[in-house]
């Protein structure tokens, strides 16, 4: 029987977590959050508040985002963009940070960065309606294509909007009942209270349906009478 040295004896350990740089990695992102957050929360309530920071020369380019803040709705506006961009930004620090976490964790997040990129995939193939609402809620939002207390006419109704959210609007009908439409499936819409909608005129319908009908009288034209038409006969 053969024995083993002892010096080819080969001691696995463990290998050590990294505490220190997980916790750096969670205060740094922390840190961003906080001012991310810091600076949305400011820009959305001088926004709401109509200052006219974005008015300088080097700002047009936002200019055609923002054109209508200066109406009654941009606090309604303001916030909604403010809540999707914090939100935005939460989830891009939380999944960078998380990342790190499990590669000072001595974790291998390579296949895990693969598998959950095959789930983002999939899961954009089965909720692709439901991205494109949102989408487009985004871009009606920012656009102001119309808002809460706006007269719009679209394919399927016509009334007041009661609620613009990023999925679902929702439209009283001027016969009183309630339609929630999906912003994706909203392909043309007409504001009315944004324009110089003006609305066409009725016909007289106070006309009885047994009168007769008079003929036009070119103007300048001698009128002739029965006692006339009976002398010329």
């Amino acid at each position: 029987m053969t024995s083993i040295p002892l010096a080819e004896i080969v001691t696995l350990e463990p290998e050590k977590i990294d505490l220190v740089s997980i916790l750096i990695t969670v205060g740094v992102g922390l840190g961003v959050w906080i001012v991310a957050r810091f600076v949305i929360l400011r820009i959305t309530r001088r926004v709401s508040a109509g200052s006219s920071f974005f008015k300088k020369a080097h700002f047009k380019w936002v200019q055609p985002a923002i054109r209508a803040l200066d109406h009654e709705r941009r606090s309604q506006r303001a916030e909604t963009i403010g809540t999707l961009l914090t939100s935005l930004v939460s989830v891009v620090v939380v999944v960078i940070v998380i990342i790190y976490v499990l590669k000072y964790m001595n974790v291998d997040v390579a296949p895990l960065l693969t598998s959950v990129g095959i789930l983002g995939v999939a899961i954009g193939f089965g909720a692709q309606q439901l991205i494109r609402d949102f989408l487009a809620g985004i871009f009606i939002t920012i656009e102001d294509q119309y808002g809460i207390g706006d007269v719009i006419v679209t394919s399927e109704v016509i009334g007041t909007v009661e609620s613009v959210g990023l999925r679902i609007t929702r439209v009283r009908a001027e016969d009183g009942a309630i339609w929630y439409l999906r912003n994706g499936e909203i392909l043309r819409v007409g504001n009315r209270s944004q324009g110089d909608y003006v609305p066409l005129e009725t016909p007289d319908t106070t006309i009885e349906p047994g009168a007769a009908a008079t003929a036009p009288v070119t103007a300048g034209a001698p009128r002739v009478t029965k006692a006339e038409e009976k002398s010329n006969e």
